[in-house]
């Protein structure tokens, strides 16, 4: 029991920094916080995502460059252009590390205002890091794990994030329904998205990026990352940008 609980908690509180801070905030600035509050963030992001880590930086920038070039031969992950979901995660992390890295020349509207803690985010890339809480989370599983079947979720510990990044980039965009009609292949993954917490409601995010709620479009999508956010605001920890665009759903 002790093993599940501590992959529900790795699965979710890397997800919701995820979500919360290297999407809506990093890549689409759907909302505001000090800079004080962002470097908290930036350290909880790592605490939570261990040896997982993924950088604002190259997470928003590539994030963008998605949106830009959505299921063309350009885009950093498409089902379209890839063969199978392994070479699309392989692919897709070769770009994320060309563009953290800064090994590629990328357009200034994808790298304007994104947010970077240089020095903090070399730190929490590093080997050194991956290793330490690989290590850390080999000792939880050796001195917790009570049956051999526990140890079967000890990758999906090490790779939770790129196993987060498959769900939505590939089968988001195989799997699903459509409330809004799009160039890309984008679609919603589950009517009530418990297991993303907001990301599984693709097809609405892609129609309109810019919005901290993903879900709202029909009764049943209901954003939980969303939630959250309104009592962050609520306390004055962020500030949730207002809604320019009135959504209409079209079928």
């Amino acid at each position: 029991m002790t093993i599940l609980i501590f992959i529900v908690v790795l699965w979710y509180g890397g997800l919701f920094f995820q979500t919360f801070f290297l999407h809506r905030y990093a890549a689409h600035q759907s909302f505001t916080m000090s800079k004080l509050t962002e470097r908290i963030t930036f350290v909880l992001t790592w605490f939570f995502q261990g040896s997982n880590y993924l950088s604002a930086y190259g997470y928003g920038v590539m994030h963008r460059m998605h949106h830009a070039y959505a299921d063309t031969e350009n885009d950093p992950h498409s089902p379209k252009y890839d063969a199978s979901v392994f070479s699309m995660m392989w692919r897709t992390k070769n770009i994320y590390a060309d563009i953290n890295e800064k090994r590629i020349e990328v357009d200034e509207k994808f790298t304007k205002n994104v947010p970077q803690w240089e020095r903090f985010d070399s730190f929490a890339s590093s080997y050194f890091s991956r290793i330490i809480w690989s290590i850390l989370y080999f000792a939880f599983f050796f001195y917790f794990a009570t049956a051999w079947w526990q140890w079967l979720f000890f990758p999906v510990a090490l790779f939770m994030a790129p196993i987060h990044g498959v769900i939505i980039n590939w089968y988001a965009h195989i799997y699903g329904y459509v409330n809004f009609k799009s160039k890309d292949t984008s679609k919603n993954l589950l009517p009530f998205d418990f297991l993303m917490m907001g990301e599984g409601y693709h097809n609405n995010h892609h129609k309109h990026a810019s919005r901290a709620n993903f879900g709202g479009v029909r009764w049943h999508e209901v954003d939980i990352t969303y939630k959250i956010m309104q009592v962050l605001h609520a306390l004055g920890i962020i500030k949730i940008k207002p809604i320019t665009q009135v959504v209409r759903r079209e079928v």
